[in-house]
């Protein structure tokens, strides 16, 4: 078993990646600014509160902790703000990652699992996207993730690396048991946000309906973040078994429309959704689906849980148990959605 570094844990993916490392057997540290991850997320999991520029606080939470391995989570993920502030997130996702690479080369800690995201392929040439599909980001996000994917063989071939970096479509769900779930403030996913329209916490607002999709809303590949969690896993064992380093998408290869989670979502909750159309988003494309050939052969992954019944199921469940979310402890609530990492906003 190893003892790893979660940057970003307190998130939301990052939570569930470390509720699964401990009940593999690892032992798990989490380093998280908490600018929107929450302590109560990882209960009883030593936290380290820094941010990953921060080469002097990684390297020492290396060392003490003498860490084996390195699950990379933290960074900023809202596609429309990387478009409007791409300056910050070259400097968050681009210069924060570089600075935890540093400090894993300067302690000796070989292995890491990356939390990319599709959005590195950008408007699809051919669906489903596999991992050889040109890479042409359309958002500063996308880019920044594949700054860092293209730095990656770099600190291979210098520092003895070894790395696997997940391009997940789109997180979504809770904790099947229902310990866990998604906390953003403001929350910019759909389906949490179809969940409390249902419930009777706003409107809904879809970003256009006209697109060259069967029913004009776009589609996208959601993926159940207990689903995630394992792919991080197997990705850890890979690279501990001496797998080679490389990348790997993460998705059904079904894709879902908006239409088609706020339909599912009346079924489940048994409420209406209340929605309002607006304009397209820039750096939203229409349609986003995997090809998860690799790493189903390579890692042996499989969705278990990522039909959309269960993951509106999950979340309703979730939502409807914790109003106010983790009781707005331990995060700064109000400020943007920065912890963790997943597919862009729809």
């Amino acid at each position: 078993m190893s003892r790893v570094l979660v940057t970003g844990g307190a998130g939301y993916i990052g939570s569930h990646a470390v509720q699964a490392l401990g009940a593999a057997g690892h032992t798990v540290v989490v380093l998280d600014d908490l600018s929107q991850g929450h302590a109560e997320a990882v209960p009883g999991v030593p936290l380290v509160r820094a941010r990953t520029h921060d080469v002097d606080a990684v390297r020492r939470t290396l060392a003490e902790h003498r860490i084996d391995a390195v699950m990379h989570f933290a960074a900023w993920l809202a596609v429309g703000e990387s478009v409007t502030d791409p300056s910050g997130y070259y400097h968050n996702n681009v210069t924060g990652s570089l600075s935890l690479l540093d400090a894993m080369a300067a302690e000796g800690v070989r292995h890491l699992v990356f939390s990319s995201t599709c959005a590195v392929y950008g408007e699809p040439e051919r669906t489903p996207i596999d991992e050889d599909h040109p890479k042409a980001p359309i958002n500063a996000y996308g880019e920044t993730k594949l700054s860092v994917e293209r730095a990656l063989p770099h600190y291979a071939r210098a520092y003895g690396l070894r790395f696997v970096a997940l391009r997940y479509f789109n997180a979504a769900g809770c904790d099947p048991g229902g310990t866990l779930g998604e906390d953003h403030d403001p929350e910019i996913h759909i389906i949490p946000r179809a969940v409390d329209a249902a419930l009777g916490r706003g409107a809904l607002r879809v970003f256009g309906d006209d697109y060259p999709t069967p029913d004009g809303t776009c589609l996208r590949d959601y993926v159940h973040v207990a689903d995630l969690a394992d792919a991080h896993l197997r990705a850890l064992a890979s690279l501990e078994q001496g797998g080679e380093s490389g990348a790997y998408n993460v998705g059904t290869g079904t894709p879902y429309s908006v239409r088609q989670v706020i339909d599912t979502v009346e079924a489940i909750v048994g409420q209406k959704v209340p929605w309002t159309l607006g304009p397209r988003r820039e750096g939203d494309p229409a349609a986003l689906f995997a090809d998860g050939a690799r790493i189903r052969a390579r890692l042996g992954w499989a969705p278990q849980h990522s039909s959309l019944t269960d993951i509106v199921t999950h979340t309703w469940r979730w939502r409807a148990a914790h109003p106010r979310g983790y009781d707005g402890a331990g995060a700064a609530h109000g400020s943007r959605p920065r912890t963790g990492s997943t597919a862009p906003a729809r």
